[in-house]
């Protein structure tokens, strides 16, 4: 049987697959929603065991990490390659839920659109690889799969995977692997197949000035003592110069520049500013000066100020010096730079721009993570271009840069093993937004290529794909 044929007629068990997994409400950022988070996992090692796998887990008992699930399958070639595959089960919380226009844990279908929390980061991607895998077995008349298959997919990514590496420590013998297959991203348009490259990586701090021990009448005290509203006001100011350039000591000592061949490959992309800007609802374009939108979202690092306060909120007016005021502050982070020589450079950033009288405090967010890079033309990277390409009907697979952060240079670092990323979710999916949607002949169309994906690594064999590591 062919592949697309078998995706064809059995698309209605992907759907009733994400029926009922997408009515569990898994918010890992959500105490009270934990025990929906392991309800999630059991859900899913339960689908993984009907697929066929043989070993499947609940990994919840040994390390502080809400449940991850772990799934292997072993070739019956012994010299088939191992294929790690990542994703995550747990899901954004749902707020402002006065904005949905459907229940979102209530899976809606409306043409080929399904709305609901998950369903296309990340449940609906997990779900494809099943029907991808079961179409492999079809069309190749194998009892097992052409590689040796392993899942980890984590319960804790949607709350920034603070205890990922941990339990990739704990079970690292168990995740050998010759490469690495991220499920969790997307592509640039449903008619422009492409595969992400790279993802930045990420610090993010709390700034916190201290003024005066307590608010001050603004009469009595203004423009005689600092203000910490107006000095976070004027260190956020300078964070950026008039091209955009991020202020940070050394912030750019490290990046690792775009190449000719990528910055054409890049122009190949068809992107539409105009779309973007209605994708984005925002009325201007900014960044820094030489680049394309493409290439500041995925491969420029950025400084942004997520929230900024101090001082009276309330209505009306109260006429104070207050005597705090803070700025959320997050850096993304391209290949080869270190997250810990950021965190320095921010803090002397911070320390230069605080005047006196007002003393400065930093709550960093963890210690970041790094990005990570797929090298081209790598006998990984190929295999996965072959396999999206004849998903979509022999088309050139674009290469693209991811803008958000993940746990994925850490479980590259871990397994030391190059790493590809097969994701379908396109811009206008909502995700961590209301009403997030996926479209379904998307998730066929991932299940193909899953399908094809199996089948040309075993073609190109261990050895190759080692080969792969940068």
């Amino acid at each position: 049987m062919k592949i697309r044929e078998y995706v064809g007629d059995h698309r209605s068990t992907l759907l009733d697959d994400l029926d009922q997994w997408l009515r569990i409400p898994g918010i890992s950022a959500q105490p009270d929603r934990h025990g929906d988070v392991r309800r999630s996992a059991d859900w899913l090692a339960e689908a993984l065991r009907r697929t066929g796998f043989p070993t499947v887990e609940v990994w919840d008992e040994d390390g502080p990490w809400l449940p991850a699930v772990y799934g292997e399958w072993r070739s019956a070639d012994p010299e088939a390659p191992t294929v790690l595959v990542y994703g995550h089960h747990d899901v954004q919380p749902v707020d402002p839920i006065e904005l949905w226009h459907t229940d979102p844990f209530d899976p809606t279908i409306d043409g080929d659109l399904l709305r609901a929390r998950g369903a296309s980061d990340d449940k609906g991607q997990l779900l494809f690889h099943l029907l991808g895998l079961r179409a492999h077995l079809a069309a190749t008349g194998r009892d097992t799969p052409a590689v040796t298959l392993k899942y980890v997919i984590e319960g804790e990514e949607e709350s920034g995977s603070p205890h990922f590496e941990e339990l990739l420590a704990a079970h690292r013998e168990r995740l050998d692997c010759d490469v690495v297959v991220v499920t969790d991203t997307g592509m640039i348009a449903a008619d422009v197949p492409s595969t992400v490259t790279g993802m930045r990586g990420m610090v993010a701090a709390t700034v916190n000035l201290h003024g005066p021990d307590l608010d001050l009448h603004s009469g009595v005290f203004g423009g005689a003592v600092p203000n910490p509203a107006t000095a976070i006001a004027h260190l956020v100011a300078a964070l950026h110069d008039e091209q955009g350039r991020v202020q940070v000591p050394g912030f750019y000592d490290d990046v690792l520049e775009l190449t000719a061949q990528e910055r054409e490959l890049f122009a190949r992309v068809p992107a539409d500013d105009t779309e973007f800007l209605a994708v984005a609802q925002s009325r201007a374009l900014t960044g820094e000066a030489g680049f394309s939108t493409l290439e500041r979202l995925g491969a420029r690092p950025t400084a942004e100020v997520n929230g900024i306060g101090g001082g009276y909120q309330g209505a009306g007016h109260k006429t104070i010096i207050p005597s705090d005021a803070f700025a959320k502050l997050s850096f993304r982070l391209v290949a080869a730079q270190d997250p810990a020589k950021i965190i320095k450079g921010v803090e002397q950033f911070v320390a230069e721009h605080v005047p006196d009288g007002i003393t400065a405090s930093l709550d960093w967010e963890g210690r970041g993570v790094r990005a990570c890079l797929v090298p081209l033309e790598t006998p990984a990277y190929t295999a996965l271009t072959d396999a999206i390409g004849a998903a979509f009907d022999g088309a050139d697979v674009l290469p693209t840069r991811e803008g958000g952060s993940g746990p994925e240079a850490a479980l590259q670092q871990a397994v030391d093993a190059p790493l590809v990323f097969l994701g379908v979710g396109l811009p206008d999916d909502q995700i961590h937004a209301p009403n997030e949607k996926v479209n379904l002949s998307m998730l066929f169309k991932g299940a193909e290529a899953t399908a094809h994906l199996w089948a040309r690594f075993a073609e190109v064999g261990r050895a190759a794909l080692r080969s792969s590591v940068r």
